[in-house]
């Protein structure tokens, strides 16, 4: 299971906290993320029971194929379960979506966000409403079957009217996976400076919640399962990657500011979803952190700490909690007056009516 972060982005968008870089990808870094992956190895064969490569960022479609092919071959070839890549409706044109699908990828992520001109021009997106469709054309007429489509809701401005037309157009698409994020205000974005400035005000969270609620309503009717807080998709076609984040599998992370998590086990079972897991007694796990030289736009260091038992048991019920199969009842003991049992014997989940507060949940029982 690999991560690979792309930092470059021909644009920022308003709400947008994650480290990027408006500059071009360079030959240079891709020989960083290269020989990163190279000494790597050992982890990255490590964390082989999930079968998924993974380009986020960033835009990773500003990276010309050439340099997706030469980072897949250092990680250790083109062939995967799940190979996704992000994109930028903008950066979608015929020859590159077949390029995409010469490569192996056989995963797109599209960040539409919506599909009212105004909100796209207000979250400063490079895309119109009209682009985002021809792209999403045109990723099926390569050959994708398996697309997944980003929506942002809770958006001062942003109506219920609006937003339920958006969603509404997607499902019509009929793309196999959905994910919907409530627009936070992030450290170091744009946004952060309106509303420091009093030029935003944030959506109050009776009306952020109504929002959450329809679209769960809409993707439920269109037969969407909510498997995840912010994530729904057809029978079968969940994220492998995200999943395998949500029940602790290890990942290495590459690139700068990419995270990742490695355990002591040689080996992971295999979770019955087919995600991968980690035994809760499994040691010295730890988490890694890398930062980047941005004057020199190459080369990055590496951080990490080892989690003690407890932070491992508090990830466990913060990351299982999201999720529709949640956690094993004996990890929240007498906290789980508010649960209900779930799919999967012997654990229990947050409702679906209260994944909203799902945050306020988790922290009572952490």
């Amino acid at each position: 299971m690999i991560y690979v972060h792309v930092p470059f982005c021909r644009s920022f968008c308003t709400y947008c906290g994650f480290y990027s870089e408006r500059a071009c990808p360079t030959a240079g870094w891709v020989d960083e993320v290269c020989r990163e992956a190279l000494s790597r190895r050992a982890e990255i064969e490590a964390s082989s029971a999930v079968d998924t490569l993974y380009f986020g960022g960033g835009t990773p479609s500003v990276l010309p194929l050439s340099y997706l092919g030469r980072i897949a071959d250092a990680c250790g070839g083109r062939s995967y379960k799940e190979w996704t890549v992000e994109v930028n409706p903008d950066d979608v044109t015929p020859e590159y979506a077949a390029g995409l699908r010469a490569l192996g990828v056989n995963r797109v992520s599209m960040g539409v966000q919506s599909l009212d001109g105004g909100m796209l021009r207000w979250m400063n997106r490079r895309h119109s409403a009209d682009g985002a469709r021809a792209a999403f054309r045109t990723l099926r007429d390569a050959g994708f079957d398996n697309i997944s489509v980003d929506v942002i809701f809770g958006v001062s401005g942003l109506s219920d009217a609006v937003l339920e037309a958006t969603v509404r157009e997607i499902v019509a698409w009929r793309p196999e996976h959905v994910s919907a994020y409530q627009l936070s205000v992030e450290e170091g974005s744009a946004l952060e400076a309106l509303v420091r400035s009093g030029r935003y005000s944030e959506l109050p969270d009776e009306a952020c919640s109504r929002q959450y609620s329809l679209i769960c309503s809409i993707l439920a009717s269109a037969g969407y399962g909510h498997y995840e807080i912010s994530n729904w998709a057809l029978p079968g076609r969940r994220a492998l990657h995200n999943s395998a984040y949500w029940s602790r599998s290890p990942y290495v992370g590459l690139g700068p500011g990419a995270h990742s998590l490695r355990c002591a086990l040689a080996t992971i079972p295999l979770h019955p979803q087919g995600t991968g897991g980690v035994p809760p007694e499994t040691p010295c796990v730890a988490t890694s952190i890398r930062s980047w030289n941005s004057e020199a736009l190459s080369g990055w260091r590496a951080e990490s700490e080892v989690l003690t038992e407890e932070q491992i048991r508090e990830e466990r019920i913060m990351l299982g909690l999201r999720t529709a199969e949640g956690v094993d009842a004996a990890l929240v003991g007498h906290g789980s007056g508010s649960l209900v049992p779930s799919g999967v014997p012997g654990h229990v989940r947050i409702p679906e009516d209260k994944w909203f507060v799902a945050d306020s949940i988790i922290a009572e029982l952490i």
